[in-house]
């Protein structure tokens, strides 16, 4: 046919729009948003079942399982925000946050405290390390990062900054302690959780450069991550998210070097939700390539 009929659905409203077969979700979307400008595109999630996944803005009508009348359903995701956005707000806040307990600004600690600096130098050295962090963080938003999908839920920027803000601010208020005491085996344990971070801390941005260069920019294309030339990238042969194994890394050698509770806590917690987030990739992968090495773990090698 020359034409297709697609039909939304809410619970609220019928809507009945004429289409051409070669139709792209995305295409419908807009339409929908002409006649309904408080839904934009963003917002909205087009199903082929009330209960089923959404679609995605590049599925062709005509590849999908409808006949000439094609019914979809709708559902609002709510405001949304860029992924950018929420990155940049994100990573500000425990990088000021930190440095404010790192100067010991006044209110903080007891008033003969107020603007005075450590007399351990491993205060200093993890001041320079958590602010690295995230100051790589946030050029690799702003340079290196290409996200498949362009917003997230507004709520989703309060939930986020409550996480990274608190912890940064716990760790921050600890490490930063006029009674902090350094690690107990001194500055062979600082030194060798410098390396650990440093090491880890390059890696995980080889990683992500590794990354970027397998998508086209303004693409959503998706392929086997392979390693390169940089032998940073060689743990892919073994891994399906080495970011999140680097990253760990990192924290791990952050908690070593500080020997402080509150940073074990928020390396554990972020083990957690990254072993989440690795384990929905590796299916992903399995699910989408059929020739995906069989060898790699989620995460961590042989283990997780």
């Amino acid at each position: 046919p020359s034409h297709l009929a697609a039909i939304l659905r809410t619970s609220l409203l019928r809507v009945f729009l004429c289409v051409e077969p070669n139709a792209t979700i995305g295409e419908i979307k807009s339409m929908f948003h002409k006649s309904h400008p408080q839904w934009y595109p963003a917002r909205q999630s087009i199903r082929l079942d009330p209960k089923g996944k959404s679609l995605k803005d590049e599925d062709v009508l005509q590849h999908l399982p409808v006949g000439t009348t094609a019914t979809f359903y709708f559902r609002d995701l709510g405001a949304q925000i860029s992924w950018v956005t929420v990155f940049l707000t994100e990573y500000t806040g425990p990088l000021v946050i930190y440095l404010m307990f790192y100067f010991r600004v006044p209110f903080i600690y007891a008033p003969k405290y107020d603007f005075t600096t450590s007399k351990h130098w491993v205060v200093h050295l993890a001041c320079m390390c958590h602010s690295f962090h995230y100051v790589k963080r946030l050029l690799e938003t702003l340079f290196v990062h290409r996200f498949s999908h362009g917003t997230m839920p507004l709520r989703n920027i309060f939930k986020n900054c409550t996480y990274y803000w608190g912890f940064a601010a716990w760790m921050a208020y600890y490490i930063n302690h006029p009674l902090y005491t350094p690690p107990i085996y001194g500055e062979q344990q600082i030194r060798l959780a410098l390396i650990v971070f440093l090491f880890c801390q390059i890696g995980n941005f080889s990683i992500h450069i590794a990354l970027r260069n397998l998508r086209p920019p303004g693409s959503k294309t998706r392929k086997i991550p392979y390693p390169t030339k940089n032998p940073f990238t060689w743990i892919f042969l073994l891994v399906s998210c080495p970011n999140y194994t680097y990253e760990l890394g990192s924290w791990l050698g952050f908690t070593l070097m500080t020997q402080c509770l509150p940073v074990a806590f928020f390396t554990l917690v972020g083990f957690i939700q990254m072993t989440v987030w690795a384990k929905g990739k590796h299916r992903s992968y399995l699910k989408e390539f059929r020739d995906y090495p069989p060898l790699r773990s989620p995460i961590l090698p042989f283990v997780l």
